[in-house]
């Protein structure tokens, strides 16, 4: 129980530590950091749904803001251990923990966004701009 370490198998062997790396270990690692938080997005017609996993995340610690034609979703937690001292841990991988990742939205009509977020999951719903084409006008040729 000295050395233990979840998913993860002692070794010192630097074969070891290279298969390892080579299997996801590592790249898997890596991958996580490069996106912060997983996103599908759907043309729905008349607009478009924005869906971000961001399990661990309290709603109320999710910020959606727009600024410039641009759509940022931040986050960000604390584990809620406080005594830290106290405390013998094997193992600790939960501290804090943020996020930040942006969106182009040019065409999206930013006063009618809304979002939901429900069992880990941020939804937005990104009406885009309707185009209104003027309508014909009769030219009273002199």
């Amino acid at each position: 129980m000295m050395y233990m370490t979840p998913f993860d198998q002692r070794s010192s062997s630097l074969f070891d530590a290279f298969d390892r790396m080579m299997n996801g270990t590592f790249w898997g690692r890596m991958e996580k950091q490069c996106a912060p938080c997983r996103t599908d997005i759907i043309d729905a017609g008349s607009k478009f749904v924005l869906r971000a996993d961001m399990p661990g995340f309290q709603k109320e610690n999710i910020k959606v803001s727009v600024k410039d034609n641009e759509l940022t979703i931040s986050a960000e937690r604390q584990d809620n251990l406080k005594d830290t001292e106290n405390n013998k841990y094997v193992y600790r991988e939960r501290r804090y923990d943020s996020l930040s990742r942006s969106f182009d939205i040019k065409g999206i009509d930013t006063d009618k966004i809304t979002a939901s977020y429900e069992n880990g999951v941020l939804e937005l719903q990104l009406p885009k701009v309707v185009e209104t084409k003027p309508d014909a006008q009769a030219i009273k040729i002199d």
